[in-house]
């Protein structure tokens, strides 16, 4: 039986070797929202030059979309942090068109995978354009996501375009906690769905069952 990788510790490995060498490499961190992306950044902003990229044409409506990245933004500002945000416009017809078919399937289905890998491909390729020497995503971080995935995801996707991607699991040493309580101390919006209209009526049928 295959052992499960340990993300978590490769994420800390690489740390330690740039810690060691002195290096600071450039990086292109895929932000799905403020929350997810607090703790990400106080974890490795020391040891990377950071840009972030605002890529999820599965949220909906579009005044989530904006609002969630306006609070992206205000983070960044508020923490200090000298990254740039880039952000392509909002466009869901590539969400809509992978989702035909699976509408009904629930989170982490076949539809999440494909939202995924749609949203680490557009990663890596603005990865490639900026010549940064890796990609990753702050999406590792929910204990809603198969981290697993996320990371075999993006290393097939490395391999293809030849990008280093670097693994993570941002969940290890208790990092989705500290999201929460970096949420409350800036005062973040934190959603109640992932950002697609499909887990967005799931979550409005949860709270009318509970």
């Amino acid at each position: 039986m295959q052992s499960k990788v340990n993300y978590g510790r490769m994420l800390d490995d690489k740390l330690r070797e740039l810690e060691s060498s002195g290096e600071k490499p450039s990086l292109l961190l895929h932000a799905c929202c403020a929350p997810c992306s607090s703790h990400t950044l106080t974890y490795i902003a020391e040891r990377f030059r950071i840009t972030l990229y605002f890529y999820n044409p599965n949220i909906a409506p579009e005044e989530e979309y904006s609002f969630r990245r306006d609070e992206l933004k205000r983070l960044v500002r508020e923490m200090g942090l000298d990254i740039e945000v880039l952000e392509e416009a909002y466009d869901p017809a590539p969400f809509y068109e992978l989702a035909k078919g699976l509408e009904d399937l629930p989170e982490r289905g076949e539809r999440c995978r494909r939202c995924i890998e749609l949203r680490l491909r557009a990663a890596a390729a603005k990865a490639a354009e900026l010549r940064c020497d890796y990609f990753t995503t702050t999406l590792t971080i929910s204990p809603h996501k198969d981290c697993t995935f996320i990371n075999e995801c993006g290393g097939r996707i490395s391999e293809e375009t030849g990008v280093p991607y670097l693994f993570s699991d941002f969940k290890k040493h208790d990092g989705y906690k500290h999201s929460i309580e970096l949420s409350r101390q800036y005062s973040l919006y934190r959603q109640n769905y992932c950002g697609c209209v499909f887990s967005r009526r799931k979550a409005q049928e949860r709270e009318e069952d509970a």
